[in-house]
């Protein structure tokens, strides 16, 4: 305990900026967006199918762009980027409040989903995999809690608000409040080390002893060997929410008694994300990757045969390991087996491929829907896509582990 406190004093300033990048990136992320898509439908007269087209059109061109805006964490200090970013997150969220054309509205996805999810996201994943070494799983893990405040706090506000409040001024507020946050993060980095001087000085390396470019990572199977699992949790779990309304419905449950186990979600998705800091900076990600993804496989398992919210609450207890354990444990494994002097180069494909993901996923699963495949029906596919995904993460990481520094 002491010790734990002892690094949270020594390290408040760039904790504290990883959890506010964190919890600002919410307002580009589905959970919140979302909140708004029965008032977005209606104003702009968009049939379910419209609205899924436009929401996956912005996200896929969010991850076209983050494959080469990602590398500027390897060139920018966070409180430089960090200010451009959040200013373009005003800027959209702006957008969104103002805009009155339907034609625009695939530009206003697009630009809170690359502002929010994608690059804030990034550059908190990035910031804390490149400070920290021996107790990078414990930084990654306090960072990420900023995601489960804001998922926890903003869609009860919000939707209470909007009895209240017109949804265009609550986009205001929301562009406003970022705005906000930008001195406040400029002030807990005033003394922020550059990228280039911890790539000289104090980077670590990965496989083979090397500092591993993104080109070097695309060409070597392990990337290939993990991809599906960077895929997975992005694609299903955005569509499972994204469909909740369908899914409660075939189900016969009421949407307000499944919201209501959103919160079980939350608070186990937080458990398991510090439980996976500690766990990562004691074993490694080499010898937790490839389970890590189980619990999701049988969490979809469940809800396809759940017949109560009482299996749901199981099946969400379940999902909750792996999405927790994911908001720290990818970010860590690029850097222990690629290094970190190209690390934002290297994490920005894989956050290309996670936001990719979230727009293919409720894409897909619609069209399921419309073919007649309820979203229920689905989840036994998904299950075993997870199942592939973490026997894959086994033959990569086994392999890939012998040439690893200190590798026995």
């Amino acid at each position: 305990m002491t010790a734990t406190l002892a690094f949270l004093r020594s390290n408040a300033a760039f904790l504290l900026a990883g959890v506010l990048l964190s919890f600002t990136s919410s307002f580009g992320q589905t959970f919140f967006i979302s909140i708004f898509a029965g008032e977005i439908m209606a104003t702009f007269s968009l049939s379910d199918g419209d609205w899924g087209l436009i929401y996956s059109a912005g996200t896929t061109a969010s991850a076209v762009v983050m494959v080469w805006s990602g590398v500027l964490t390897d060139r920018l200090r966070v409180r430089v980027l960090g200010a451009i970013v959040f200013a373009g997150l005003a800027f959209a969220c702006l957008f969104m409040a103002l805009n009155p054309f339907a034609a625009l509205l695939p530009l206003s996805i697009f630009l809170l989903r690359f502002t929010g999810q994608g690059m804030t996201t990034h550059i908190a994943a990035v910031a804390m995999a490149r400070w920290f070494v021996a107790t990078r799983g414990k930084a990654l893990a306090i960072s990420a809690t900023g995601f489960a405040m804001g998922e926890a706090i903003l869609p009860v506000l919000f939707v209470a608000a909007m009895t209240v409040i017109d949804w265009h001024y609550l986009w205001v507020l929301s562009g406003l409040f970022v705005l906000l946050m930008l001195p406040v993060m400029q002030r807990l980095l005033r003394q922020e080390r550059t990228p280039q001087s911890l790539s000289e000085g104090n980077a670590s390396s990965g496989m083979d002893g090397r500092h591993w470019t993104r080109g070097d990572m695309l060409r070597h199977p392990l990337f290939w060997f993990v991809l599906p699992s960077i895929l997975g949790p992005s694609a299903f779990v955005t569509a499972l929410f994204f469909q909740q309304v369908h899914l409660a419905d075939v189900k016969g449950w009421s949407h307000v008694g499944f919201v209501a186990l959103f919160p079980v979600y939350t608070v186990i998705s937080t458990l398991f994300m510090m439980l996976a800091g500690w766990a990562l900076d004691r074993f490694g990600t080499r010898r937790l990757m490839p389970y890590y993804q189980i619990p999701i496989a049988i969490s979809f398992a469940v809800m396809a045969s759940a017949d109560s919210l009482w299996g749901a609450a199981l099946a969400f207890a379940l999902m909750a390991m792996t999405t927790g354990a994911n908001s720290t444990l990818p970010s860590a494994f690029w850097a222990e087996f690629y290094g970190t002097r190209h690390i934002g180069g290297i994490k920005s494909i894989a956050t290309a491929a996670m936001v990719l993901g979230s727009a293919i996923g409720p894409a897909i699963s619609g069209v399921l829907i419309d073919r007649g495949i309820p979203f229920p029906d689905q989840m036994l596919g998904i299950a075993a896509w997870f199942l592939l995904a973490s026997g894959l993460i086994w033959a990569g990481v086994s392999t890939a582990t012998r040439n690893l520094p200190g590798a026995t």
